[in-house]
């Protein structure tokens, strides 16, 4: 890396304006842009869910990336990429669309309140979208830090399948954990559902056990530093995440209040990348 200016791909399950306001979405909105202000080069990801707006937020296709095609299990999905610039914030977003797992208006549960059944489906397409995607970009990556649970597979795909790959053979993953999906079910075929190639079944043993406190398990396995974006997470995640003997960086409330965290975000990817 040396003199060079790092570069910071961010991959998020939601980003204010896009979604409403919530933890994950202002970290979303606001750690890109204080990163780039640190002289990072960054990118941003986000699934482009039915309640984006997409002519108010001025979203576009960007046809060049578009075209390819995501199989999962036995079908073929095509691969739809858009992005729109947050012009205050002087950063692009890019988003991940599919008509089949991105168009419902809800992000991850129904009317309801049901959580999705093909929930598991839409985060193994959405993390392996970012990842052709940036590989389509030709933009190595030093640090991939990943936000929310619909982008967990990403440490898993990064480790297991692309890890000898020249654009990010070198980048190092920083996940953090939220409170957010602890409790909730995936379909119970889902690790043979999102194997794929050097990423199988065997990779993934804790989702025999498929709901969301072993999908981030599983991402912490296959993370190279783990944050905690959350005052308390669920189950013994947190104790589960301190004993893989990676750093960890502990919630700090004050920090997030401030701002100060944007800082101690980077120096925490700078430890990771001497």
């Amino acid at each position: 890396m040396g003199a060079n200016k790092k570069k910071i791909l961010f991959v998020n399950s939601e980003i204010y304006p896009y979604v409403p306001e919530s933890a994950i979405s202002m970290i979303g909105r606001r750690l890109p842009p204080g990163t780039q202000e640190r002289g990072r080069e960054i990118r941003s990801f986000m699934p482009r869910y039915g309640c984006v707006n997409e002519r108010q937020r001025q979203l576009h296709e960007v046809i060049r990336l578009s075209g390819m095609n995501i199989i999962l299990g036995d079908v073929d999905r095509p691969l739809v990429i858009k992005v729109a610039s947050l012009s205050e914030a002087r950063m692009q977003v890019y988003f991940i669309d599919n008509d089949d797992y991105f168009t419902r208006k809800q992000i991850y549960r129904d009317t309801d309140g049901k959580f999705f059944a093909d929930n598991g489906e839409r985060a193994a397409f959405f993390a392996r979208g970012v990842l052709e995607t940036v590989k389509k970009l030709r933009w190595a990556p030093d640090i991939i830090h990943v936000h929310g649970w619909i982008s967990h597979f990403i440490p898993v795909y990064l480790k297991k399948v692309y890890q000898t790959d020249p654009i990010f053979s070198e980048c190092k993953t920083v996940l953090s954990l939220y409170d957010e999906i602890g409790g909730e079910t995936f379909a119970p075929n889902l690790r043979e559902t999102v194997a794929y190639e050097g990423a199988g079944v065997d990779s993934m043993p804790l989702l025999a056990t498929p709901d969301g406190i072993n999908l981030a398990k599983t991402a912490a396995q296959y993370s190279d530093g783990i944050i905690f974006g959350s005052p308390s997470l669920p189950g013994d995640l947190a104790e589960y995440s301190q004993s893989l003997g990676v750093p960890v960086l502990p919630y700090d409330a004050e920090a997030v209040e401030s701002g100060k965290y944007i800082g101690d975000y980077n120096d925490f990817y700078d430890k990771l990348s001497l």
